[in-house]
């Protein structure tokens, strides 16, 4: 016969339970769980499901937080050293049967955050940030501390709190972007030199390492691997998107015999197949590309060489890479001025033209309704006033929107900064001025 261990009899009535404040917190927390194990959510209404996830989450990023304090204390006193472990993560991943490598990640996080990240640790007790971000966050500040040399005191606490901020309005992925222009923050005036430098290296290290394997399957398909520099892996997603758009293939994004839409995999596969089959040829005839790339640049950058310059991307490219591109078919550089705004190209037609276009998706990023990340190729131009014959067009009264009613998107506050209704990329945001040139006092 299997013999069950017996809980622990309950303390006496008027005493508090025994052991660590930690310990009775996880008891606690398990018979409040083991309560809630049957509960149906069905019968929650949305604005209690809204409410619960988000909580949830933040709850989760507490606990998480706790989980660490007890490591990194846990590892201080060897615990693992009477069972024969080599390690304190070794032991976790055993007794938990997880993964050594997390557990050891979880370690080195610890650490950081109990050493040298106070404020870090600080917002993930509270729930503001998760493990993810804190993580990228203290690499970020680690990386700048130890590429750059000289820095001015107090350099480190105030990049660990540029970052913490922007962690509570831009999710992971730009986050880590953020981070790596830690250096513009804590020394703007040779910030772009520097990174230009920067990217001048990667470039050439990336060219280099650019490569492409098919094999044939045996069956009618091929597959492959490829590694591209970051500008052309953005270049050949931005064809993929133009050709694949929903407006433009229609039926085509369904499955022909369940009527399901197509994983988003499958279309840019499609995508590629249509791409070699009708577009490649005519790229050396017209020297022309079915899609464009529009490249930020400085004008002093343009003409120096030197600084860096962005893709309407994302991506950022030194500034002779984008000298180079500027001369290249289905690029669009639109070179700024001192104050960073691009030249208003105007005309008087009802539809927007590809320049006005150019200069929309340069400042709203992509669709401009709350909670659409549709990219720029997906989307369709509305105009905030209603057109008059012979009246000018004019970008700011445009926005990008989804197709296909022709109104604006609702959520929308034209009076104030253009942008996309959530987080945006920043990376073709001015630096001094997150509001558009034109907007400003």
């Amino acid at each position: 016969m299997t013999s069950v261990t017996a809980p622990p009899p309950p303390p006496p009535v008027g005493q508090p339970p025994a052991g660590h404040p930690v310990l009775r917190f996880t008891t606690s927390l398990s018979g409040a769980l083991d309560r809630l194990a049957e509960t149906p959510t069905w019968s929650m209404t949305p604005a209690e499901q809204r409410e619960a996830l988000v909580e949830l989450r933040r709850q989760r990023n507490r606990l998480h937080e706790l989980e660490l304090r007890v490591l990194v204390q846990a590892d201080r006193d060897d615990i693992g050293a009477d069972t024969g472990a080599v390690s304190t993560p070794a032991w976790l991943a055993h007794a938990t049967r997880t993964s050594t490598t997390r557990c050891h990640r979880d370690l080195h996080l610890a650490t950081k955050l109990d050493t040298r990240f106070g404020q870090t640790r600080t917002a993930l007790a509270a729930g503001l940030i998760d493990a993810e971000k804190a993580g990228i966050l203290t690499d970020a500040v680690e990386r700048l501390t130890s590429e750059y040399d000289e820095l001015p005191p107090g350099t480190e606490a105030r990049a660990e709190a540029h970052l913490l901020e922007q962690a509570r309005v831009f999710d992971a992925r730009t986050l880590r972007r953020l981070g790596r222009r830690l250096f513009e923050v804590v020394c703007p005036e040779a910030a772009d030199a520097v990174e230009g430098a920067r990217l001048e290296k990667e470039e050439a290290r990336a060219r280099a390492l650019a490569q492409l394997t098919i094999h044939d399957q045996g069956d009618g398909t091929s597959s492959g691997r490829f590694r591209l520099p970051a500008l052309h892996a953005d270049l050949l997603k931005k064809a993929l998107e133009a050709l694949t758009s929903p407006r433009r293939i229609g039926d085509a994004r369904l499955d022909p015999e369940t009527r399901a839409k197509l994983p988003h995999a499958t279309l840019l596969g499609h995508g590629l197949m249509e791409l070699l089959e009708h577009h490649l040829s005519a790229l050396p005839q017209v020297n022309g590309s079915p899609f464009t790339v529009v490249v930020t640049i400085g004008l002093d950058a343009l003409v120096s060489g030197l600084g860096v310059a962005a893709l309407d991307t994302g991506h950022r490219v030194s500034a002779g890479e984008a000298r180079r591109l500027a001369c290249r078919a289905g690029i669009i550089p639109m070179v700024l001025g001192g104050d960073s705004v691009p030249l208003d190209v105007g005309r008087e037609r009802r539809l927007f033209d590809r320049y006005q276009k150019h200069a929309i998706n340069h400042r709203y990023q992509g669709c401009a309704a709350h909670s659409c990340d549709r990219p720029p190729a997906w989307v369709e131009y509305h105009h905030l006033q209603p057109w008059r014959p012979n009246g000018h067009q004019q970008r700011h009264l445009a926005v990008p929107g989804p197709p296909p009613d022709g109104r604006p998107p609702g959520q929308l506050r034209p009076a104030t900064t253009p942008r996309r209704q959530g987080p945006v990329q920043p990376e073709n945001l001015d630096r001094a001025d997150r509001r558009p040139a034109d907007q400003r006092a």
